[in-house]
Order: structure tokens, then sequence, then C-alpha cells
């Protein structure tokens, strides 16, 4: 016999220890969930502890959307050892990943659905202030702006040449949310538009806004060698594991590269990477989040989304770099 106090105890303490011990049914809601959900706690009266999943669905309830309980059961695994296995396959959590497949459900509904509210919960959302208190680091804007293909949101953006070709820079009055190289400035335009095609995307007038040279001038500074370190604000779209891959590759010193395994190392999942790469990939913001310091184990340069010519010219150019300046430190 479950004991109600210790089990209400647990769920009040979103007790993973407890998970496959027993589950807990809301009937309000007509679902059940393991102990560590985390939707908001239930009220009390409106909860029924059982000892299997089985038990629960007699009852009529059905498995929570949110925490998954018959996941690990299904496996053939303890709780524990399918999120161990999980994280070394897919290089995030269970958790993680579901959130990530939520957004890209989301993301779809919000262009298909009648309105934003049809939309969140059919992406498996408990409740739309969830996404809401995420949009600006999962989504960079509102459910209903993306919904509208970033209507209402204004993008400026400016072009110039470099060594490496030409550079689109894109921003939002949060920070940058584009910055690309290309043959072209027509091509990177088209890159901008398809992302968010309904926002008001203009040139960026002259003279530029002061914080916006600023920018401009940090990146011309650190193309040319001046200026190793950037640190410019960004507006960008990412899950939890892309913002972590590209947190650490941030920290990865000027003039220096490491390996794919280096990165999922260092950020604590050795087995990811795969993932690492496919985050490398789908950096939109060259540069500042540094995608280009990472390359294969065997020293091979890997990929890099705007050419392995750039790539390597990055690479050289910060190594030359910092050659030199150790070597004008030394003689001080």
């Amino acid at each position: 016999m479950l004991n109600q106090d210790k089990c209400w105890d647990a769920v009040q303490k979103r007790d993973a220890s407890q998970d496959g011990k027993f589950f807990f049914g809301v009937l309000t809601t007509g679902v059940y969930c393991r102990p560590s959900c985390p939707s908001r706690p239930p009220l009390r009266k409106n909860v029924r502890f059982f000892e299997s999943s089985a038990d629960a669905e007699r009852e009529g309830l059905r498995p929570c959307l949110r925490c998954r309980p018959l996941a690990a059961k299904r496996a053939g695994l303890s709780l524990y050892h399918f999120q161990r296995s999980f994280k070394a396959i897919a290089g995030v959590t269970p958790g993680q990943y579901l959130e990530a497949s939520r957004l890209k459900n989301l993301k779809r509904g919000l262009r298909k659905s009648k309105d934003v509210t049809e939309a969140v919960y059919e992406a498996g959302y408990g409740s739309s202030s969830r996404v809401y208190e995420r949009a600006d680091t999962r989504l960079g804007m509102t459910p209903n702006q993306y919904r509208q293909g970033g209507r209402n949101i204004s993008i400026t953006y400016a072009t110039f040449n470099s060594p490496l070709g030409v550079i689109m820079v894109g921003a939002t009055d949060r920070g940058l949310c584009f910055l690309q190289f290309g043959d072209t400035a027509d091509q990177l335009l088209s890159a901008l538009q398809k992302e968010y095609p309904s926002a008001r995307i203009e040139a960026m007038r002259e003279p530029c806004p002061p914080e916006f040279q600023k920018w401009m001038d940090a990146l011309t500074e650190h193309l040319k060698g001046g200026q190793p370190h950037l640190d410019l604000p960004l507006d960008i779209r990412a899950t939890a594991f892309q913002m972590r891959v590209w947190n650490y590759l941030q920290s990865i010193p000027y003039g220096e590269v490491q390996s794919y395994g280096e990165v999922a190392s260092g950020i604590g999942l050795p087995n990811a990477t795969r993932a690492v790469a496919r985050a490398c990939a789908t950096n939109t913001v060259a540069l500042v989040i540094p995608c280009h310091r990472v390359i294969r184990g065997t020293g091979q340069l890997g990929g890099y989304r705007w050419g392995l010519d750039r790539k390597r010219t990055l690479i050289d150019r910060e190594r030359a770099t910092k050659a030199v300046r150790q070597q004008a430190s030394t003689a001080r």
C-alpha cells in the first residue's frame, strides 16, 4: 500500500528519486504523471496515487505529455539508465529533447493554426504563459510575432566588403540577429527575408545609430586582428543545447581551435560530438559565435556553412595575429 503522505510530499518536492515507484493522477485534468513532473503542482484534493501506470489508466487517466511517465518503461530501462543512455546518444536530456521538439512543432503550428493559443496547446505546452516566459531565449520574439513571420519586428541591416567576401549584419533593437558571409548582398538579403518574411526589413540609414556603428567598427577591427574578443549583444533563437554549445564556443581563445569532441567534453557531454557538430552548423551569427574554431579530431577542418576556404582563412589569420602579439609581448 502506498503511503499517501509520503507520496504527496514527493510530488510537492518533485522528487525524481521516486519516479517509477508510483504515479499520481490529477482528476481535474485527466492525466497521470511521475512525481518529478515539472507542471504546476495540483491541489491535494484533486490528486490520486497509483502503484502502476495500468492502475491509473484503469481510472480513465492518460499519460502526461510533459513528463512522459511511460517513456522509461517502454524502453525497458530504469528511469536513471534511460536518461543517461538517451543523453549519451542524443547529446541532450529527454526533457531538453522534448522541449526542442515542442518548439519545432510550435514554430510550425504558429504559421498554420487559427490562433496562438491553439498552436501552443497542440505543440504540447501546458499553458501559454510558459511559452511567453521563454520567448526571448527560444524564439527571439513572442509566439504571435513569429507566427506572423516577424510582423511588427523591425530588422535593419548593413553590408560591407571584407577579405572574406560580403558580410551582412542584421539587428533588432535587442541585438544582432543575423551575421553571415556571402558572395553578394542580394544573396544575403534573401536569406534574411526568408527567416523573417513579414518583418520590417530595411537597410540601415546613414548615418548609422551610434550603437550600431560601434558593432560594425568592432567587427571590422576583429577581422583586421585589432580586436580579438567580440562581445556584442545577440538576439537569436536557440534550443537549450544549442545555446549551451554556442556559449562554450565563445570561450575558446582567439587563435586556438578545439575538436568537436573537446567541445562536447567541455560542456559535460563527451558522447555528444555529432550534436555539437549540428549546433555549429546551425549558427547564424558568424564570428560572434566563433564556430570556425571547431575542427575534427583528425586535424581536418570539418564543415563550415560559409565555406571551408573562409574557415581556413579565419583560423590562419587568428593564429598569425596571436603569434605577432606574443612576439611583441616577449620583446618587451
